[in-house]
């Protein structure tokens, strides 16, 4: 469905003729998505088309294009550094604006420990500049390339760091906000004109509405700026970076110290997590390495410090018998840093550390220990720039799971991961990795209480079979909670994306107050109904 010529020139003169196309093979670039194989028909790998892309560059003209799609009927999606499919247009007749114009730090305040940030200010950038200041930022598990505001507007906005300097969801200080029907939102201080302090207030607060525990995934209206609540970085103004290609370095401080700590059951372990978020001492603590399997990720990781060596290597590695021994050594760890604010901090922060381990019978791997491999640890987690590294398999992965709760309610997923994945593993549909590929968050908020484990699988995104045995493999895990009368995670949200309009329905009448007042605030704010599913309703009857 074409734009009509009016529309396009009216959008065209909102953003300049070097900023519009509706050229056919830029409209597929942004149709080309993660998982668009897993719920497209015959597993395409693209989204349905957008209509034209618009680059916007200011938010007068995010303003501007809203009022332009309410004037001619026309839906729209904002879209960011993207990582999901969740960014692309879900059905035909839709603009995608593209924000990555809009990629100034618009302030930093030092004093008060706040970033004022436009959409596409990704992580690594962000935490480049605040560091300079002696401050640091979540980084989430999207990692470093992935923009900051939508973690804190649309996302969860977990990272390893959560623990101490909490999720983007809590360190939400305020939103410009350009609603659907084309008027501007400020929420929280800014919004009475106060500036970039606090998310509520003063009065009725409208952070409800903009999100839970997610947001509305660019489903209602688009965000134009946000300040997120900032951490002290007790370490130097630049990261430190020594070593070859890819496994780089860095030699940060003594009162940084990396480990990865193991477990001789999962009991342990979860315990484990227990007395860490009562002795607040973890500046990070992330379940990172066992992303890539059990039994083939502590090879690859070794292979991944020789700059001669490709994945193709890896066979290698697997036979080695050192390699052997740290696969076995490691089956159940975690990572994480300890970060001092003095030496007498980071020497009492270890001693508890030690302490825990001894009463939980944990322990420090001993490879890990290496000067070499502490500083890996310490720049790959902190800075979280390798996201490349989920792709490295086969092209493509889907985690599953990703429920937060105690560590109590998350272990009860654990038995799921191993019944429900190794068949696949075992018929070569899924890469052999082993059936605990799970990585996730030791403390996804401030201080600890609840963490999260992601399953991830990693499928040929060139080989039908193995894309339909990921989604196979999805729907399996959904019926194996269930029976375990558990909730679905991460997978019912991606298999929802395929769902009809009517099978999508049939779901949120499960919880028909939630969706009933959702609905009720979209045609408040979006009486065209110009936003998509991303912010789900239940048809009024």
């Amino acid at each position: 469905m074409a734009l009509s010529r009016d529309a396009y020139r009216a959008l065209g003169d909102i953003v300049g003729p070097g900023y519009i196309s509706e050229d056919p093979a830029v409209m597929d670039s942004y149709a080309y998505q993660w998982l668009a194989e897993t719920v497209r028909p015959n597993h395409s790998k693209f989204m349905p088309r957008p209509e034209a892309a618009l680059l916007p560059a200011s938010t007068k003209e995010v303003q501007a294009i809203v009022r332009t799609c309410n004037k001619y009927k026309i839906k729209f999606k904002a879209y960011s550094t993207g990582w999901y499919f969740y960014g692309a247009p879900f059905s035909e007749g839709v603009i995608q604006m593209d924000m990555r114009r809009m990629d100034h730090i618009v302030e930093i305040d030092e004093k008060n420990m706040v970033a004022v940030i436009e959409p596409y200010v990704i992580a690594g950038v962000l935490q480049a500049e605040v560091m300079k200041r002696g401050l640091n930022c979540t980084v989430t598990g999207a990692g470093a390339s992935c923009s900051t505001l939508v973690g804190a507007t649309c996302y969860h906005g977990s990272g390893g760091t959560s623990i101490y300097t909490g999720e983007l969801r809590e360190n939400l200080l305020g939103a410009e906000w350009v609603m659907p029907n084309g008027e501007i939102l400020r929420t929280g201080s800014v919004g009475s004109g106060c500036g970039w302090f606090c998310a509520e207030g003063p009065g009725p607060s409208m952070r409800g509405i903009v999100r839970g525990a997610l947001g509305a995934r660019g489903g209602l209206g688009v965000y134009t700026k946000c300040a997120v609540k900032l951490s002290p970085w007790p370490g130097p103004t630049e990261f430190p970076i020594e070593g070859t290609v890819p496994a780089y370095r860095s030699p940060l401080p003594k009162n940084f110290r990396a480990y990865t700590v193991a477990f001789k059951d999962w009991g342990s372990l979860f315990e484990a997590y227990y007395r860490l978020y009562d002795n607040e001492i973890c500046y990070y603590a992330h379940r990172q390495w066992t992303m890539l399997g059990a039994d083939l990720g502590p090879a690859f990781w070794m292979l991944y410090q020789d700059p001669t060596k490709s994945l193709d290597d890896i066979q290698e590695f697997v036979r080695k018998r050192e390699v052997k021994e740290l696969t076995e050594e490691m089956r159940r760890s975690f990572q994480l840093v300890l970060v001092g604010m003095s030496q007498r901090d980071i020497a009492y922060k270890e001693k508890v550390l030690d302490r825990i381990l001894e009463e939980t019978g944990g322990w420090k791997v001993k490879k890990w220990l290496e000067p070499e491999m502490e500083q890996f640890s310490l720049l790959y987690l902190l800075r979280l720039g390798r996201k490349n590294l989920n792709f490295v398999y086969t092209g493509g992965w889907v985690g599953n799971f990703m429920q937060s709760g105690t560590p109590d309610f998350v272990k009860k997923y654990e038995p799921i991961a191993e019944d429900a994945t190794e068949e696949y593993q075992e018929k070569g549909l899924l890469v052999d990795c082993g059936s605990d590929s799970m990585m996730g968050c030791v403390g996804s908020i401030g201080g600890g209480g609840q963490c999260g484990l992601e399953q991830f699988g990693f499928y040929d995104v060139a080989d039908k079979a193995s894309t339909a045995a990921a989604v196979e493999w999805m729907k399996h895990c959904i019926q194996e909670e269930a029976r375990r009368n558990i909730p679905p995670g991460k997978e019912g949200m991606y298999l929802a994306v395929g769902k009809t309009h009517a099978e999508l329905q049939r779901d949120l009448a499960k919880q028909p107050l939630t969706h009933t007042w959702q609905r009720k605030i979209k045609q408040a704010l979006d009486p065209n109904n110009l936003g998509d599913r991303m912010y789900p309703t239940l048809d009024e009857k």
